[in-house]
């Protein structure tokens, strides 16, 4: 989908945005006497868009001037008299990409689709895609030769005619990115509470909008996230908004458990903002894979998640009938808000072996889990991912195709002269690099964003929505705040995500602040591969695209496919599973595409 675009008309630069993404706020644009800016997303807040790309164009009107990029949720290309600038937030919700050829960038834009029109494929991202789902938001690469990624946080500049300045582009990272490791003996669990707090209370006003919907589920998170949205609405006397809550409602199978804990969370949020407007939406009927071919080829690069989008559909368009401009989740709470359990691996490296064996032990008792288990995960394996995956695949394999799958292992369905010849091993190592990197203590929250959040289907469907998803715990500054807390102040056998709770304890019902699991979506998935895996296998089968063949042993992954129905696997297995059939429908799908460029334009 294209939002902004950046042309050259000879050595003049063209900047223009979609007129219907503008009216809805989507896209803004501003001018000064240095330059112009269009911003897709929001800058410092979702209520003042325009305030937020002025700031932009301004703070970054001299050359250097800039020490850190601001928060919020945009890409945004900025064109001065003597230079222009590509840019996304460190977080990377939108897109942003540049066409370049010979050091010369000849076209930017929100689509890499459109700029890669009649463009060879570039083999080495579909290796980078498959090795697991953070690769893509991270990874320069790009489904199309010559077309490039601006990464999150990153600022390309150009010359006015288009010619990249310098080998590499400056990259700028917000402030608290590199905290340094946390002393042991920091702030106990109340004082890291408070923290939290408020950190979170900001990332949730900085997210409000007119009509803001927030997703409850009745866990911890959404919750936390509605009730200080609520809190925020009851307090604004000068400004007040409408509040919407909104909820997938199933009324057969086990997520049946979850409607007493949705409706306390309805019941908790709506004796702050009384006028609140419940939306329960049925999704019953709703399964996995549900419209597959249109979720997952029409997406502008391949979406892994596109089998969940069926459900999110539901909800989007829920929130759209309201005329909600903004959409706040819980994502990201899991590895953002809970205690580091990578903390582990800083204590074994610097030779403290007792407090980190103590500690352990403490994870296992509270987890459930074996001590062996423990270490494993969170000391081994970070240190020698792919050596751990491999040893585990023969342990574990047992003449499945699933069986033993991990997050960076060849699946057996990738050809292997196809993984050797576009380097599949070298994007596993980069993948684990990104995973885990020197320090995997700080690198859980580096890829929390990516883990915790994959909404391309937000961005696909944003025109006909009119907002974007939003994620409060992803927030730089709560990510910040977490990431400086040592583990003594964080973690409680038995009581996961405990600081959030501590911080959450004065508004959450009772019976929500104490639950420590949640139903899981495994029959949502289960249900979908029953009533549409012979159409996926049909699917793989009669697929036509030449790179499909290069790539895959179809018959091996449909091997997977039968597997999978049958309940053989696990979660990431599954998720390999889930990405490959993604990349073959969207595959197939860019065949029928037209290559033709769709303009936008200024106007409404």
């Amino acid at each position: 989908m294209e939002a902004l675009r950046l042309d050259w008309a000879g050595s003049t630069p063209q900047l223009s945005a979609a007129g219907a993404m503008a009216g809805q706020g989507l896209v803004t644009t501003v001018s000064s006497h240095d330059g112009t800016a269009v911003v897709a997303g929001w800058v410092g807040s979702v209520r003042h868009r325009v305030a937020g790309a002025r700031q932009l164009l301004e703070t970054f009107g001299r050359p250097g001037a800039a020490s850190r990029l601001p928060t919020g949720d945009y890409a945004a290309v900025l064109v001065y008299r003597d230079r222009i600038l590509l840019m996304r937030d460190e977080q990377a919700r939108i897109p942003l990409f540049f066409r370049e050829s010979g050091g010369r960038v000849s076209a930017v834009s929100t689509s890499a689709r459109h700029l890669g029109a009649g463009a060879e494929p570039e083999r080495r991202y579909f290796c980078r895609y498959l090795t697991g789902n953070t690769a893509q938001p991270h990874s320069e690469l790009t489904p199309f030769t010559g077309v490039h990624r601006v990464l999150g946080g990153e600022v390309v500049e150009l010359s006015v005619t288009g010619q990249m300045r310098g080998q590499v582009p400056r990259h700028v990272r917000h402030a608290g990115g590199d905290l340094p490791v946390p002393a042991a003996d920091g702030p106990h669990l109340t004082g890291a509470a408070k923290e939290l707090r408020l950190a979170l209370e900001n990332a949730v006003e900085r997210r409000m909008g007119r009509t803001t919907a927030c997703h409850v589920s009745g866990g911890t998170d959404s919750t936390s996230v509605a009730l200080l949205a609520a809190r925020l609405l009851a307090a604004e006397q000068d400004r007040p908004g409408d509040l919407v809550l909104l909820a997938g409602r199933f009324g057969r199978g086990e997520l049946v458990g979850e409607q007493p804990y949705l409706d306390g969370a309805m019941e908790a949020i709506r004796r702050h903002v009384p006028a609140a407007r419940p939306m329960m939406v049925d999704v019953d009927e709703v399964a996995d894979f549900d419209d597959f071919w249109h979720h997952a080829g029409d997406a502008d690069e391949p979406h892994a998640h596109a089998f969940r989008a069926p459900f999110w559909g539901r909800l989007h368009a829920a929130a759209a009938e309201l005329g909600c401009d903004t959409l706040l989740t819980g994502c990201g709470a899991d590895p953002v808000a809970d205690a580091n359990p990578l903390h582990l691996h800083r204590l074994a490296r610097t030779g403290q072996l007792r407090q980190m064996t103590k500690l352990a032990r403490a994870w296992a008792t509270g987890g459930e889990r074996g001590l062996r288990d423990v270490v494993s995960a969170c000391v081994v394996q970070p240190t020698l991912p792919l050596t751990a995956e491999r040893v585990n695949t023969l342990i574990r394999r047992r003449g499945t195709v699933l069986g033993g799958l991990g997050s960076f292992a060849r699946p057996r369905w990738l050809r292997s002269d196809f993984a050797r010849a576009h380097g599949y091993r070298e994007a596993a190592l980069a993948e684990s690099r990104f995973v885990f990197g020197r320090r995997p203590e700080q690198s859980l929250y580096d890829a929390a964003n990516y883990f915790a959040a994959p909404d391309p289907l937000s961005w696909r469907r944003a025109r006909q929505d009119g907002f974007f998803l939003s994620h409060p715990f992803l927030d730089p500054e709560v990510v910040a705040t977490m990431r400086s807390l040592p583990a003594e102040a964080t973690f409680r056998p038995g009581r996961p995500k405990a600081v959030l709770r501590e911080a959450m304890a004065d508004l959450l019902p009772p019976r929500i602040l104490g639950r420590t699991a949640k139903i899981p979506f495994d029959e949502l998935y289960a249900r979908g591969l029953r009533k549409h895996g012979d159409e996926l296998i049909d699917l793989c089968r009669s697929a036509r695209h030449p790179l499909i063949a290069e790539m895959f042993d179809v018959e091996t992954l449909c091997r997977a496919v039968r597997e999978a129905q049958l309940g053989i696997g696990d979660s990431y297995s599954w998720d390999r599973m889930n990405s490959s059939l993604a990349l073959v429908v969207w595959l197939e799908r860019s065949g029928q595409r037209s290559r033709t460029l769709v303009p936008v334009t200024s106007g409404p």
